[in-house]
């Protein structure tokens, strides 16, 4: 472990090669694998755990205790994946008594000044462009794709594979596959240049395209399209994940933008 002019707390865990720049402050009961750089000016609180190969860049605060007024002191924690870039003056805040925890998966890059509020779960290879702003208890899916300076309402969900325009205020689900933008946030189309990079088939797309024309163009409401859809469209692992979503949705998902 390489330490400059950096105060750690005598209890942190850090493996061997980990890289610290000076003026860094890692507070007790810190996890930090194997492999990860810890940038300069980088404050890594009480409850945090980063995984291997992860680069954090200056400014970031992890671990901060929520901005919540429900917080009471519980212990709660914040949970960073591997290979995850952090970059600078991103705020990541612990979980509260509602989860327990804030969660970021694997291969995720969090560009400079996003927030990430108590009791967000993150997915899988997530890219959140710059000031992307989640507020508490949000979900975002595997490969989700968020644009610069987007808003997030608390307790939305974004499904896997979506793609949102930057700028975006999203106060409803945005379910999996789609792309998504205007203002108010309406349906855009189905993300399938970010399929195809991903390996999905023409019929994998045309079969998702063939469902979100169903809720969004047929004049349906939700309810009645999902049915059609069951009874209509082959069953398939992306026909079973939107409609699960789309089942599951308490805050109800974004409208079609026609």
């Amino acid at each position: 472990m390489k330490q400059l002019l950096a105060y750690v707390h005598p209890d942190a865990q850090l493996a061997p090669n980990v890289v610290i720049e000076p003026f860094v402050t890692i507070d007790k009961n810190v996890k930090i694998g194997a492999g990860t750089h810890i940038g300069s000016n980088v404050t890594i609180l009480e409850g945090t755990t980063i995984g291997d190969n992860c680069n954090i860049f200056p400014g970031a605060v992890i671990g901060a205790i929520p901005q919540d007024l429900k917080f009471h002191g519980e212990k709660t924690d914040v949970i960073i994946g591997n290979n995850c870039n952090i970059r600078e003056c991103v705020t990541i805040h612990r979980g509260t008594a509602s989860k327990g925890h804030t969660v970021i998966g694997n291969n995720c890059l969090i560009m400079a000044y996003c927030h990430v509020a108590h009791d967000c779960f993150l997915r899988n290879n997530i890219i959140m462009s710059n000031s992307v702003q989640l507020a508490g208890e949000c979900q975002i899916g595997d490969y989700a794709v968020i644009g610069g300076g987007t808003l997030v309402h608390q307790f939305t969900h974004i499904g896997c594979h979506s793609m949102i325009q930057g700028g975006s205020r999203i106060n409803k689900d945005i379910p999996p596959y789609i792309t998504a933008g205007r203002d108010p946030i309406t349906y855009a189309g189905i993300n399938s240049i970010g399929l195809r990079r991903r390996g999905y088939s023409n019929e994998q797309i045309n079969n998702i395209q063939d469902i979100y024309r169903l809720i969004f163009n047929s004049g349906l409401n939700v309810t009645d399209a999902i049915e059609r859809i069951e009874k209509e469209l082959p069953a398939t692992a992306e026909r079973d994940e939107i409609i699960l979503f789309i089942r599951e949705s308490s805050r109800g998902i974004l409208r079609s933008g026609r």
